[in-house]
């Protein structure tokens, strides 16, 4: 890709990020966690060692970020959120320093099910319950 193209690219997923909604923000957290573990997956196949702690690395702080979000209210859900993010990225790690794809699918596998819960989230529904 041109470095046009990559700047091009850079400025539309700002004006995305810009012009999100908090819900909107959370579902791109989601994608872009899920995206990199794929692409990390697909460079250890490779053997492309750089490539795979790149995203990895990239992973870990998007699941930090999606850690950060977690509204810490001291209930069971948000407790039992930060503990599942915080074993998710100590997981990354460990896939990345053992190069072991098996515990990179585990680290989707967990994250998979809360995206799409997520995804079915109504942003309308969610709106209306910060405002009241």
């Amino acid at each position: 890709m041109s470095f046009a193209m990559k700047q091009y690219a850079r400025i539309g997923t700002q004006a995305s990020i810009q012009d999100a909604s908090p819900h909107r923000l959370i579902q791109m957290l989601f994608r872009g966690a899920l995206d990199r573990m794929a692409s990390a997956k697909g460079a250890m196949e490779n053997g492309d060692i750089a490539r795979k702690g790149e995203l990895i690395g990239k992973a870990i702080s998007i699941v930090g970020g999606l850690r950060d979000a977690v509204i810490e209210d001291g209930g069971t859900l948000s407790q039992n959120l930060d503990a599942l993010y915080d074993y998710i990225a100590n997981r990354l790690v460990i896939a990345n320093l053992q190069n072991d794809e098996d515990v990179l699918e585990e680290c989707m596998d967990l994250l998979t099910p809360i995206a799409t819960a997520w995804d079915e989230i109504s942003p309308d529904r969610v709106q209306s319950s910060s405002e009241a």
